[in-house]
């Protein structure tokens, strides 16, 4: 092991590990912005409102994602109307195709996510809104929302650590993220041992952060289901 190697080109791998965070963030926040609509109209009772979602969920979920990848980065400049609009500013640069095939492909994956933790919501809830006079859209945005949040959070958060592995093939692409830097640099060094270590170690610890948040944040969404009342301060006898 050339410890040399690892400690000269560390600063370069760590660039390519921010780059690597910015597409997951970029990516992951705009995803569940689209997967929370998307899980709404896969939850509803209406078959018609479900037809967009089912085939926007098995397509994306379906077909692997570097295949995705491929097809918006070479696929879209095929066409002379693309080539010509507008969007051929955005679909000719490769950091911004990996953006949108990564924001689609999660935003499948949570949506479905989302969808069964909408459906696992107990229906006395729901029935306790209703009871209230909400309206659908209140009830959407302070129960079922916050509610399905909490549920899909486990999953959700390792769906993100699975996007955060996945998110390695942007270097196919020529995108220097972690993974396309530590290739460039073991071609011009050829001590792959070292820079793939290096790289490993890097995603280990990004790994361990994203699911150490994960946990904050399932421990501060779901805290009633470990609250236990203290029955001394009920005056209840123990007796």
């Amino acid at each position: 092991m050339n410890w040399d190697i690892i400690i000269k080109y560390y600063p370069k791998l760590l660039d390519g590990a921010l780059l690597t965070l910015e597409l997951v963030v970029i990516s992951g926040v705009i995803g569940v912005m689209l997967a929370v609509p998307i899980a709404l109209m896969r939850a509803s009772k209406k078959p018609w409102l479900r037809l967009f979602p089912f085939c926007f969920i098995y397509f994306f979920r379906g077909t692997p994602l570097l295949i995705q990848i491929f097809l918006i980065y070479y696929g879209a400049s095929q066409f002379e109307a693309v080539r010509e609009s507008a969007l051929w500013t955005i679909l000719k640069e490769p950091y911004w195709c990996a953006i949108i095939a990564f924001t689609l492909n999660t935003a499948a994956y949570s949506a479905e996510l989302f969808r069964g933790a909408i459906q696992a919501i107990p229906n006395g809830e729901l029935e306790a809104a209703d009871a209230f006079g909400m309206n659908w859209l209140l009830k959407t945005r302070r129960i079922v929302i916050p509610r399905a949040f909490g549920i899909a959070l486990p999953a959700y958060g390792n769906e993100v650590v699975l996007m955060l592995k996945s998110s390695a093939l942007a270097s196919t692409i020529t995108l220097l993220d972690l993974t396309g830097m530590a290739r460039t640099i073991q071609a011009r060094t050829y001590t792959p041992v070292e820079l793939f270590t290096a790289a490993g170690v890097i995603y280990l610890i990004m790994a361990a952060v994203v699911i150490g948040l994960f946990r904050y944040m399932e421990s501060r969404f779901n805290r009633y289901q470990y609250y236990k009342p203290n029955v001394d301060q009920m005056g209840v006898d123990k007796q």
